[in-house]
């Protein structure tokens, strides 16, 4: 460690005289109370590029009575500068454009105007900007009239000098009191009322009260008045001219996670959880990022919408799990239709075989540690499973249930696990209950150590259905049972099922054959496109007409569905898919055809605004800082679950059989494979509502 930072130390110092030693001339700035970088760079006439290359630190923000550098070399530039700078000079630099990088914010790093940028760049943009792409920066002469900045852009206005340009920060260098000497602010995208008050060392109230009209919105391109007198004819107009910004894509975060299911490792794209916020009056895009603990960038990927500012009463798609409301205290029971399960008071034992595979990480620096936290997704799921597990603890102590867990590290990989080794020196031959190993093939053999003494082993996470143990439980109800509970809803409902089928979709269309031959399958074209004429011809009157669509194709998407919204106002018409579907995930196929179709589909989990659910999260968020991960919840309901079961005067095998059970996100409704083992086949079927919000339906 002594290495380490006398390495660093040296390196530090290196790069110091080497700064240093090529122009020793600077000017040191104590920064004065409500100072910003833009205004000192007015003040010295430099640019806040300038600055920051002295001051690195200084872009994370700068505060009163810090010091700074000004370089000298560039004053005296400034004072030979012409009032008129070349633009579009050409120039030796260049930048490699980066993951969701716009030449907007290209331009704003550089201090450049976007039409000089493209100008420049003429033949490398004709296709867009891509990523990897480099691209020339033009050099643009900085002086008291005009300077450019990461954060704002800024200019001397005295008379009789002419109006700034639009989508520019009016910086007076006299006195702000008189009204010819305003300070303006143009909204640019993804500010928000508290970045702009930051800047100018006000606060958000003094913001609304010099501009009423911003309280409940900021819209792009209005014109602030920062001090000054307010301008009539212009205090609401929103600027014409708005800054290029690229349309955000959506956004899928790509996770390699090992599938419980096979002995390989499948690469698969997978989303976080999300959870619905309502918007409250005062909550700006900054209160909002950090509340969630993500950017501003990535609150606006996922909601669009906001592009045209924060406002009251808007439904968000933020980071969590169900609907996230704030203030509500705790109430947990395991509840059912017919009763609520009452703990006893003689002592349980639980045990978890979790793998963390200690032994792989116990050499790791804290560099590794931090490299295989980031790259190692089998250890992340575990880790969240663990905290998920964790508060279910911490939740059973406060209910005051009488239980000892022991955690063990089962060290699973594809190939290998200390289930065995486990099992014979700890005595788990006496546990109330097991849950774990994570890997099927682990699980099946841990139930086959423990089935003489018939310890009831769950798999918390397994979709497979292997080996059949009387005392195996399979917590995850399998891929398959989602597709039967939808049929049997819509059985229920006695309604028209047609199918639109994917020729690629072979294994769901072979299930749909074999187990609901009164599906009614849709002819498509030789292009594949689908035969609207025969979709109309199997709609019937006076019942429920269910389209199940098995596609991701998205042209095949848009084109049933919209048959189906031209064929509303003759039929009872209602989408449903029958697994995870990600193309409606996409702009392409728009969220409000989804809502008026009233969409369906079965899942695993639910959305859960309740009471108990809400003070899970927020629990959960002050003790990680982080909301739960779909493992981490899945970890609360597995764990909580077993250990109501287990606390029960029946045991856990008869509070399985007969008792139905629901968690945070979870069903818990065992019955009996065959003649051994026992399967969940809690299945939600959900439906999309018209205010964006998810109902379930059985």
């Amino acid at each position: 460690m002594k290495q380490y930072f006398l390495f660093s130390l040296l390196i530090l110092l290196i790069n110091a005289n080497v700064l240093f030693a090529q122009d020793k001339s600077y000017t040191k700035h104590t920064v004065a109370k409500g100072e910003t970088i833009s205004q000192i760079a007015t003040k010295y006439n430099v640019t806040p590029y300038d600055i920051y290359t002295l001051n690195p630190d200084a872009q994370k923000g700068i505060r009163e009575n810090d010091l700074i550098l000004i370089p000298a070399s560039t004053i005296k530039k400034a004072d030979n500068a012409t009032s008129a700078p070349k633009k579009n000079a050409t120039s030796n630099r260049t930048h490699t454009a980066k993951p969701k990088e716009t030449l907007y914010s290209i331009s704003r790093d550089y201090n450049v105007n976007v039409e000089d940028l493209k100008s420049l760049n003429e033949q490398a943009l004709l296709n867009g900007l891509k990523i990897g792409q480099v691209i020339r920066i033009p050099d643009v002469a900085a002086d008291a009239s005009e300077v450019k900045s990461k954060d704002m852009i800024t200019e001397t206005h005295e008379k009789p000098q002419p109006k700034a340009p639009e989508n520019q920060v009016v910086a007076p260098v006299a006195s702000n009191s008189s009204q010819d000497n305003n300070v303006v602010h143009i909204v640019e995208p993804k500010e928000t009322k508290f970045g702009i008050a930051k800047k100018y060392g006000m606060t958000v109230q003094e913001l609304e009260q010099r501009n009423p009209q911003i309280v409940s919105n900021l819209p792009v391109g209005f014109k602030l008045i920062i001090s000054g007198a307010a301008q009539k004819s212009e205090s609401s107009k929103v600027a014409t001219e708005r800054p290029i910004v690229e349309k955000p894509k959506p956004v899928v975060t790509e996770i390699v996670k090992d599938e419980i299911v096979e002995t390989k490792t499948i690469r698969t794209l997978t989303k976080t959880g999300y959870a619905n916020y309502e918007v409250k009056q005062g909550d700006t895009m900054y209160s909002l990022s950090q509340y969630f603990k993500i950017t501003e960038d990535e609150l606006l990927q996922l909601n669009p919408t906001l592009k045209d500012g924060v406002k009251a009463g808007m439904i968000l798609k933020v980071p969590g799990r169900g609907t996230i409301k704030t203030d509500v205290e705790q109430t947990i029971a395991l509840k059912t239709a017919s009763k609520t399960i009452v703990p006893n008071s003689s002592r349980k034992s639980l045990v978890l075989l979790l793998p963390f595979n200690a032994v792989k990480i116990q050499s790791d620096t804290l560099k590794t540690m931090d490299i295989r936290l980031k790259k190692d997704a089998f250890l992340n799921m575990t880790l969240d499973f663990y905290s998920g597990a964790l508060m279910a603890i911490d939740s059973a102590k406060t209910l005051g249930l009488n239980v000892d867990v022991k955690i063990f590290d089962s060290e699973e990989s594809k190939i290998s696990s200390n289930v065995e080794n486990i099992v014979k020196n700890n005595n788990l031959q006496d546990a109330d209950a097991v849950i774990g190993p994570f890997y099927q093939q682990y699980i099946e053999k841990t139930a086959e150590l423990l089935s003489a003494k018939n310890v009831p082993v769950i798999s918390p996470l397994s979709k497979e259905i292997g080996k059949s143990f009387p005392n195996l439980f399979q917590a995850m109800p399998p891929s398959d049972y989602g597709k039967t509970a939808m049929f049997a809803y819509m059985m229920s409902k006695n309604g028209n099922i047609i199918v639109v089928s994917d020729p690629k979709r072979v294994y769901n269309k072979d299930f749909i054959s074999k187990n609901y031959p009164a599906a009614k399958f849709v002819t498509l074209l030789d292009n594949g496109a689908l035969d609207i004429t025969n979709l109309k011809s199997m709609f019937v009157k006076g019942v429920q007409n269910y389209v199940v669509l098995d596609s991701e194709r998205t042209g095949l998407i848009l084109g049933t569905t919209n048959v189906l919204l031209n064929e509303l106002s003759n039929f009872q018409i209602q989408l449903v898919i029958i697994e995870p579907n990600e193309t409606l995930d996409f702009e392409e196929v728009s969220m409000k055809r989804l809502t008026i179709l009233k969409l369906l589909y079965p899942s695993l989990t639910r959305d859960n605004n309740s009471i108990e659910a809400t003070h899970f999260d927020k629990n959960y968020k002050e003790v990680n800082k982080v909301f739960p991960s779909q493992y981490a919840v899945r970890g609360f309901d597995v764990t909580f679950d077993t250990l109501m079961r287990i606390t029960q005067s029946s045991s856990f095998m008869s509070s399985a059989d007969q008792i139905k059970s629901e968690q945070i996100e979870s069903k818990f409704e065992y019955f009996k494979k065959g003649t051994e083992g026992f399967v969940n086949k809690g299945v939600y079927i959900l439906e999309y509502q018209d205010d964006l919000s998810v109902k379930q339906v059985n």
